[in-house]
């Protein structure tokens, strides 16, 4: 027998979750392990990463059911069932991918509906690649927001200015650092552009509640530490939170730019911040050139 599709682990890992408790993603692995009676080869069958093929699909079903809010994160590597999902769990019902895509608009937006629906035969093994490096990415960034939020504020505050330095501000190794924790005038953390200091940014760097929405009033407070003594022209406002329109209105008129949780964890996988690179999958075409002979 093969190893079950990602979608064919949908009750049993509700049913692992069922009893309302948090859990290590391990014991409820381990949980399914003992439930499915793998056989020995299904059990030592990996994709080609290496990882067994097994985990690696529980894994996708755990997203897959994020993403539909019948399971959550309440701190990092721990699952939790939802009051939804022990509804759904309770119906008895087969859980199909098709099933979350109509009751949930959260999954159909995540699985894109049209495609979802569509004969997966239509679309060319490029596209289908492209679509799953955008379902990684996007698990990606939401373990990471996790991560983050787990950690303490002194910690995210040196974060920030790590991810200023990867992304090439400074230009060369400690030109930021934290401000201390108290009497730093509404600044987080400071950027040195150049080595002898002409040019700063000053940054404020929050960890709020990914739902929690920055207002106007806040990023007032910063412009007025960055009015000084000194007077600085350059702020970052960053955070793990949202920002209101009128915020974003007011940082735009005064030259302030702001980086919410998404555009967070999108500028920390880019610049290899909190991340490692698990495999590299090369695309590679025939090349004409070569076997011109004209």
């Amino acid at each position: 027998m093969a190893v079950p599709k990602f979608y064919e682990f949908y009750n049993i890992v509700l049913e692992s979750l069922s009893d309302g408790k948090v859990h290590y993603w391990q014991d409820c692995t381990e949980y399914i392990r003992q439930k499915m009676n793998f056989t020995p080869d299904e059990l030592l069958e990996t994709i080609p990463s290496g990882e067994p093929t097994w985990i690696n699909r529980i894994s996708w079903t755990f997203t897959h059911l994020k993403k539909a809010g019948l399971i959550y994160n309440p701190k990092r590597a721990h699952l939790q069932i939802t009051d939804i999902g022990k509804k759904i769990f309770l119906e008895g019902i087969t859980i199909t991918s098709k099933l979350l895509i109509e009751r949930f608009p959260d999954y159909a937006k995540f699985r894109n509906k049209k495609s979802a629906e569509s004969d997966i035969n239509k679309d060319t093994p490029q596209e289908l690649f492209e679509k799953s490096y955008q379902e990684i990415t996007a698990e990606l960034s939401d373990e990471l927001l996790t991560a983050v939020l787990n950690m303490s504020p002194d910690f995210f505050e040196r974060l920030v200015v790590k991810l200023m330095e990867a992304m090439g501000y400074g230009g060369y190794e400690g030109a930021g650092f934290v401000t201390k924790s108290s009497g730093d005038g509404g600044v987080d953390g400071v950027i040195y552009e150049d080595k002898l200091g002409f040019n700063l940014i000053y940054i404020q760097a929050k960890r709020w509640a990914p739902d929690t929405v920055i207002s106007r009033p806040e990023i007032q407070k910063f412009m007025g530490a960055l009015a000084g003594p000194p007077k600085i022209e350059k702020g970052l406002y960053i955070t793990t939170a949202k920002f209101s329109k009128e915020a974003k209105n007011y940082a735009d008129a005064q030259h302030i730019i702001l980086v919410d949780g998404k555009k967070l964890t999108e500028l920390m996988i880019e610049f290899d911040v909190g991340v490692q690179t698990q495999k590299i999958y090369k695309i590679k075409r025939v090349d004409n050139d070569f076997f011109s002979e004209d």
